[in-house]
């Protein structure tokens, strides 16, 4: 009998900091309408005060999770947190996630794919589902951008929120969960969006601060030419390996980068706009964390069998699409 992933449950977080276009109208030069016309984002979250990081996004939402879905702690055997804003290079986030919540018999570990890293984080943890190795893996998308972005470039400090979701994978032999994924990557896109100092190459230095080669670098319109195609192509590849037409999808649940992106993978996939998930209004791109908020912000409307095709790109270039059949009613699942 084959077994599959399923999603079981789903958690989130969110800071209670919300981020205007009219605060930010006050910190660099540009309006709520250009904002908006060209992105979809009213406003986003920020996480304030000293010593906060991405764990403490990530450690809320898992305990969302477990208390939803009545989980001891103790019986996660994986942890997985997409991130691309540790709280430091080592340990992992995910060690320390795992650890603020009482998983203390779950091995973790980070992974590092950018706005796809949660694609990437719930494609592997369905593999240790599937191959039998585990019953129960947790898979958290956290970021806290706001760690990495200029609040003095216009470009790119309207884009980015902080936030963070978290799924349940457990084994079924019902049909449900991940039934198929296509995964890219092109390291060649690596001048157009990374962060230029941090890490190995070029390390912390009084030089790189004051050159502001710790912030999000980003080629806007070379990514967003990418993105639009490549997005668009996988999720349509995922719907015509499985033989599904637009009528057979419930929801496409894309990361949310920008609107106009969003709508030319709906587009592609002739699907109309009320079966896209949307929040990119509300939470701007939260990088990992954008596909699982999604989820969990339209959880009451999933119903047990819905087949929803998830779809990211991110720096890299990495991209991809998941099809996954939903596993549970959402409205009946009592929210905390």
């Amino acid at each position: 009998m084959k077994i599959t992933a399923a999603i079981t449950g789903v958690g989130a977080y969110v800071p209670d900091y919300v981020l205007t276009n009219a605060e930010l109208e006050k910190l660099v030069d540009t309006t709520d309408e250009w904002i908006m016309s060209r992105t979809g984002i009213r406003e986003r979250r920020i996480l304030k005060g000293t010593d906060q990081g991405t764990s403490v996004m990530g450690i809320k939402a898992v305990q969302n999770l477990l208390d939803k879905t009545g989980t001891n702690p103790e019986d996660i055997e994986l942890l997985i947190c997409a991130t691309v804003t540790p709280d430091m290079l080592f340990p992992a986030t995910g060690n320390i996630i795992s650890n603020g919540v009482g998983a203390i018999n779950a091995f973790s570990y980070d992974m590092n794919a950018a706005c796809s890293s949660f694609l990437y984080g719930l494609a592997t943890g369905a593999q240790f589902i599937q191959a039998g190795t585990y019953k129960k893996v947790v898979v958290v998308g956290a970021d806290k951008m706001s760690a990495i972005v200029d609040y003095t470039d216009r470009a790119n400090c309207i884009l980015f929120g902080d936030g963070a979701a978290a799924v349940l994978l457990e084994p079924s032999t019902d049909g449900f969960g991940v039934l198929d994924m296509v995964l890219r990557t092109d390291g060649s896109g690596e001048p157009y969006l990374h962060q230029k100092a941090g890490g190995s190459r070029r390390p912390p230095s009084y030089d790189t601060i004051d050159r502001k080669e710790h912030y999000i670098y980003q080629e806007g319109a070379t990514v967003f030419k990418f993105a639009v195609k490549s997005m668009a192509d996988v999720a349509a590849q995922v719907m015509e390996r499985n033989h599904l037409g637009k009528d057979d999808v419930a929801w496409l649940v894309p990361h949310q980068a920008n609107k106009r992106i969003i709508d030319a993978t709906a587009n592609r996939m002739g699907v109309g706009p009320e079966k896209v998930m949307l929040n990119i209004d509300r939470y701007g791109n939260t990088t990992s964390a954008t596909i699982p908020l999604c989820l969990a912000d339209y959880e009451g409307q999933l119903r047990r069998g819905d087949n929803l095709v998830l779809a990211a790109f991110g720096g890299g270039f990495t991209w991809g699409s998941i099809y996954l059949k939903w596993a549970y009613d959402g409205d009946k699942v009592a929210k905390s």
